[in-house]
């Protein structure tokens, strides 16, 4: 008998209770049925790979590839079968969301991690964009969008969960990125304006500034001039005017940016044929956004006919990687003020970036959007992955921080974070029983959080991986675990948003 044998016979009965454990995982809350095909999610333990057992007879079941034994199918989890899971169920496909419920965006750089999010999200009044990754992301990691949107599917699928999840183009520049993007299912796009927007505008002086600006055509300066100089706009419970000096640095700074966003938006997102949730990256600035310029932002693109998901500006004092708030928060609460009244009066939902551990203002953001926002996150999944490992496998994790401490520099080219590494505790301090109390340090929590990309690529001098495989290998062994981290992590982020 094969291992799989018992596990087919209980499908095919429809009693898949009880079975789990041995040599075969089973996860009984992913049972389905479609006409004469019933399905199950699997995990062989030993190779440490899922599969979905199908039996029965049927379209469905001829549609899946797979091999046949012991009077079932074991179908691999192929991209070409996720694409017949989303024909049958179609909550197993990602969705839009539009503005009027909260989301949350849970970049899941491993793969792995989006079991843990569905379960945290469930019963609460928010929904999870499980497939958020970079480009950038992309490229440390050595993922792509397919095994990105693939991975997010499957989770579905496997925790049964049918409340919806989306999936996010994150930071895009280029439009054959978006273009890509959108053809495979994409259902969010955050459009990444950063290389349209002139930064050096801040440093120049009026002249300097009245000088570009007397560049620009004619006709340029008349659309800006007319609509907007010297008028003052009701919004936000406050009133937004622009000078001459106002309205020319907005334009500079600004003016190729949402010609950018416009094209992008008419291009591809109206042409789409269906939802999509198109999100405005503005946060790349040199310094925070003005209320003006959020506002002037908006205005020229719905004076356009434009109308998006959200928009992320840049707030005030520094939103960095896998740490809390750093400012002054009476000033971010006064600013955020102004931005969420901003999206409410358009009717957007406010982004905020680098949304992951800012526990000192999720109070203040769950309030002043009142409950309707988007908030991304990224690395802190990785990292309560690392925490994970650190109480497992001990001795992985001290090779993996030693690689990390030896080339930081190196990650410091894709992140800014303030980690001081001389104030991280040496290894040779710490007993292997707290070394997951590293990831509560905030020097520790940065050096790990920008060095994903080095750690998972790291070979040795034969070309095997140093770390990927044992890594991958010891979280799927503790995917419960891993499960759990995240639940208590993400769970208080949602807990102060309100949600």
């Amino acid at each position: 008998m094969g291992k799989f044998q018992p596990i087919i016979e209980a499908l095919a009965a429809g009693n898949v209770t009880g079975i789990s454990g041995g040599e075969v995982k089973v996860y009984a809350q992913s049972l389905e049925e479609s006409g004469s095909t019933k399905l199950l999610m699997i995990k062989d333990n030993a190779s440490h790979t899922k599969y979905i057992v199908a039996v029965g007879e049927g379209e469905l079941y001829d549609a899946l590839e797979g091999e046949v034994q012991d009077g079932g199918k074991l179908c691999p989890l192929t991209h070409a079968n996720r694409l017949v899971l989303n024909k049958y169920f179609p909550y197993t496909a990602p969705r839009a969301f539009g503005t009027q419920i909260a989301t949350i965006g849970l970049g899941d750089r491993l793969g792995i991690a989006s079991p843990g999010h569905i379960r945290t999200v469930k019963g609460r009044d928010v929904r999870p964009i499980l497939a958020q990754q970079s480009i950038r992301e992309l490229n440390l990691t050595g993922r792509d969008y397919k095994q990105v949107v693939d991975a997010a599917c499957y989770a579905a699928f496997q925790e049964g969960y049918k409340d919806g999840f989306g999936a996010d183009g994150d930071h895009l520049k280029v439009e054959a990125d978006i273009e890509m993007s959108i053809g495979l299912g994409f259902t969010m796009l955050t459009l990444d304006c950063s290389e349209k927007i002139d930064n050096s505008i801040e440093g120049s002086s009026a002249a300097e500034q009245e000088a570009k600006y007397n560049q620009l055509p004619e006709s340029v300066r008349s659309h800006y001039e007319a609509r907007y100089l010297n008028q003052a706009f009701p919004a936000a419970g406050t009133t937004i005017s622009f000078d001459r000096e106002t309205l020319i640095k907005n334009v500079l700074i600004y003016g190729a940016a949402i010609d950018f966003m416009e094209h992008v938006y008419n291009t591809y997102i109206v042409t789409a044929g269906r939802e999509i949730d198109f999100e405005i990256s503005i946060d790349e600035t040199a310094t925070p956004t003005a209320p003006e310029s959020h506002f002037f932002v908006a205005k020229e693109l719905y004076s356009r006919g434009m109308t998006i998901y959200s928009m992320a500006p840049r707030f005030c004092g520094e939103f960095q990687k896998g740490i809390d708030y750093i400012g002054d928060i009476a000033q971010f609460e006064k600013e955020l003020v102004i931005h969420a009244g901003l999206a409410d009066d358009f009717g957007y939902k406010l982004s905020i970036h680098s949304g992951s551990d800012k526990f000192s203002v999720f109070a203040l953001i769950g309030q002043y959007t009142k409950g309707r926002f988007h908030v991304k996150t990224a690395g802190t999944n990785w990292l309560e992955a690392v925490r994970t490992l650190a109480k497992v496998n001990p001795s992985l994790y001290r090779k993996m921080h030693q690689y990390a401490l030896d080339h930081f520099e190196e990650a410091t080219a894709y992140y800014h974070v303030k980690a001081e590494l001389d104030k991280i505790a040496p290894l040779s301090e710490v007993a292997d029983a707290d070394l997951h109390t590293y990831m509560d340090e905030e020097n520790a929590r940065q050096l790990i959080h920008i060095t994903y990309g080095i750690l998972l690529q790291a070979k040795d001098a034969q070309g095997n991986s140093l770390f990927k495989d044992e890594f991958f290998r010891t979280l799927s062994e503790q995917e419960e675990a891993y499960a759990q981290s995240l639940i208590s992590h993400i769970g208080k982020h949602l807990d102060l948003l309100g949600k």
